[in-house]
């Protein structure tokens, strides 16, 4: 059972008579969590099935097997580095291993003894919520004095093993050895303690005299773990040190795998130099020079998995421990509600100057609505949709919301006048974290353009300039517009425009609004659809005729409030009875697709559109002629010329002044119509 390895730990801590046994760190009451980490070989261990023809599956194989965890370094200010050590207890609880070793700078230091030992008590308070026992490795920060007056002998040295334990010391638990060396020694002559000077860099002939006892101990071991806080064996200014010697007894001992140290705060392996792996944990909560995980640039720990004949060891960054029980089906919930957290404007607006230039003072505020506490930042512009022309003095926000609590953020945007060609749409990026009791659920990031509008347009707007049209091949070539920028009220509608169809395949989209809602006008493998969702069922007029690829048509689908009917190139192709109230949505109206349940273009045609126009009332009652471009009527709610842009927008020639949005891939060209 455990207790009795536990004390065992505590036993061995003083085979050394020469220094006082290391006191036990127990963290909380364990009660229900001792486990026979053994594996003892069992022939009745054989798989047992009812069916009999089934492969055979061999047993489970049996033996001794045992794990630890290695913390790499907490030095790195407060409170950040304390909240990972916290998450690295929590996650450590979780994987429930034998013991922890540390590998030094445990605390700030660099001070003197009061504040010392307020950030001893500090660090302890976390470490013994550990359900295991921990033991500590001596670092720089944890010994060096800082201060108006000389320094004691030995800097903190004695603080330190009177509040931590002792500077070196080992001890055996199951069939592995474990030892502890201090290697800030420094010069005790002159009091001197550096390092990135090689002449103290050397381990003293009393802590070698320890370590070859030790060794001796340990003889008999399976294994034989040794920790220390520099990693000597690096070079730089670690040169001109005795690590040879050092070296030279764990190779000679026989049965030393594996050597644990930290400091640089930058992962790193070594070796196996004679038989031996050199492991460097970079940070659990230590400051990072730079946030690259792949690079070794994380806060995280090292699982040790150790068997008679060989030993695993994995890194796992800190958090990345869940614990399966937080899923409840509540938690899920909250989970789903964190999602559509986003921020929303308050106040303000960007105005977007004919010469291209643009500024505007925003608001917006993010409310968490879920009951769970949210972390996150909100940044201008995106590594996916970057915001090059723009400039802000938002820069990464970070926040953290409580439960039904509001965070407010006011920043100004701006855009020197230049050219509308390089124009891009400004966004910023809200990235959340959902933090549950022992697990942080990094969401996925939204991106949301800002509110930038047209200012005022010259009078010969609409009316200047090239005939030209929209051309669309993806999805994303559709222009956007989005709901609330226009209102099409109840009751008879009409929607229609000229396309060119180059591809006939496929049902897709020429002007949509639906999602079980609203209309449409499709394209089915060339035949022209009309859409509309009345009391929540689609009534359909659909062309039994394809229209020729490569020719412009007109189309036009209309609603009297009796029935729904088609035109192609003004003569009137279907009709069917219909009547009821139009179900409407919030999502975008695509011109050139349709939007999926996100507000997404999907389902495109490809080809030309131009002239798009959406009227109140039944336009056409009988067959007509189609006129070639459109003027704004009374009756107009939308008319898309798809002439001009603004930068990424086209222009409503209708009261509604709507704006449309070009998607990436959209372009307006030459249509010789």
């Amino acid at each position: 059972m455990r207790s009795n390895a536990l004390l065992s730990l505590v036993l061995c801590l003083g085979l050394v008579h020469a220094i006082t046994p290391v006191s036990a760190h127990d963290g909380h009451s364990h009660d229900g969590h001792d486990h026979d980490h053994s594996h003892a070989a069992d022939a009745s261990a054989a798989i047992m099935t009812t069916r009999p023809a089934a492969k055979s599956l061999p047993p489970v194989q049996a033996d001794d097997v045992f794990h630890f965890v290695v913390y790499g370094d907490r030095t790195g200010g407060v409170p950040e580095g304390l909240k990972v050590l916290e998450q690295a207890v929590v996650d450590t609880n979780l994987l429930d291993p034998d013991l922890v070793m540390t590998v030094g700078d445990l605390i700030q230091g660099y001070n003197q003894t009061p504040e010392w030992l307020d950030q001893a008590a500090e660090y302890q308070e976390i470490m013994n919520r550990l359900n295991m026992r921990w033991y500590p490795v001596a670092g720089n920060h944890d010994v060096y004095w800082r201060g108006p007056d000389a320094p004691p002998q030995g800097h903190h040295e004695s603080n330190y093993e009177k509040h931590f334990g002792p500077l070196w010391y080992s001890f055996q638990h199951k069939n592995a050895g474990f030892i502890v060396l201090y290697s800030d020694e420094g010069d005790p002559e002159t009091n001197e303690k550096a390092f990135n000077q090689g002449r103290l860099q050397k381990m003293s002939d009393k802590q070698l005299e320890f370590l070859e006892k030790a060794l001796k101990d340990h003889k008999d071991a399976d294994h034989v773990f040794l920790f220390l806080h520099h990693p000597r064996w690096i070079g730089g200014g670690y040169t001109g040190g005795n690590w040879d010697v050092v070296h030279d007894m764990l190779k000679s001992a026989g049965n030393v795998t594996a050597v644990f140290a930290g400091h640089i705060h930058h992962m790193r392996f070594d070796g196996p130099i004679d038989g031996i792996a050199y492991y460097t944990l970079a940070t659990t909560g230590g400051h990072l020079s730079a946030e690259i995980p792949g690079a070794g640039y994380l806060h995280h720990l090292n699982m040790v998995t150790v068997r008679p004949d060989d030993i695993s060891v994995a890194s796992l960054p800190i958090g990345s421990v869940m614990d399966p029980k937080e899923f409840t089906p509540e938690f899920l919930a909250t989970v789903d509600q964190a999602r559509s957290v986003r921020p929303s404007l308050q106040s303000g607006e960007l105005r977007l100057n004919i010469d291209g230039s643009a500024s505007g003072e925003l608001t917006y505020a993010i409310k968490n609505t879920t009951t769970r506490p949210l972390q996150g930042s909100l940044v201008f512009g995106s590594p996916d949709r970057p915001s090059r022309d723009w400039t802000s003095d938002l820069d990464h926000q970070h926040y953290e919301i409580a439960p039904g609590q509001s965070r407010q953020f006011t920043f100004n945007v701006n855009r020197p006048a230049g050219s509308m060609q390089t124009l891009t749409m400004p966004t910023v990026r809200t990235e959340l974290d959902l933090i549950g009791e022992t697990t942080r659920i990094r969401l996925p990031a939204i991106d949301q353009p800002l509110p930038l509008r047209v200012s005022a347009v010259p009078a010969d707007f609409f009316t200047a300039g090239k005939d030209l049209a929209l051309r669309v091949q993806t999805p994303q070539s559709a222009v956007r517009i989005p709901s609330d920028e226009f209102e099409l009220p109840d009751g008879p509608f009409t929607v229609e425009g000229w396309c060119r169809l180059d591809e006939a395949a496929g049902y897709n989209a020429v002007i949509a609004k639906t999602q079980s809602s609203e209309f449409a006008i499709f394209m089915d493998e060339g035949a022209p659809v009309f859409d509309v969702n009345l009391n929540g069922r689609y009534v359909s007029a659909k062309s039994d005729q394809t229209i020729a690829i490569g020719q412009w048509t007109h189309i036009a689908g209309v609603f009297d409030g009796k029935e729904v009917r088609l035109y192609v190139n003004g003569k009137q192709v279907d009709s069917r009875p219909a009547r009821g109230k139009r179900r409407t949505n919030k999502l975008p109206l695509f011109l050139g697709a349709d939007p999926d349940a996100g507000g997404n273009p999907t389902r495109n045609f490809v080809g030309l559109l131009d002239e798009v126009r959406l009227s109140t009332g039944a336009v056409y009652e009988a067959d007509f002629t189609p006129e070639s471009r459109f003027l704004p009527q009374d009756s107009t709610v939308l008319l898309m010329h798809l002439d001009r842009r603004v930068g990424p927008f086209v222009l409503d020639h209708s009261n509604s002044a709507a704006m449309g949005t070009l998607g990436k891939a959209g372009d307006l060209v030459s249509h010789g119509r």
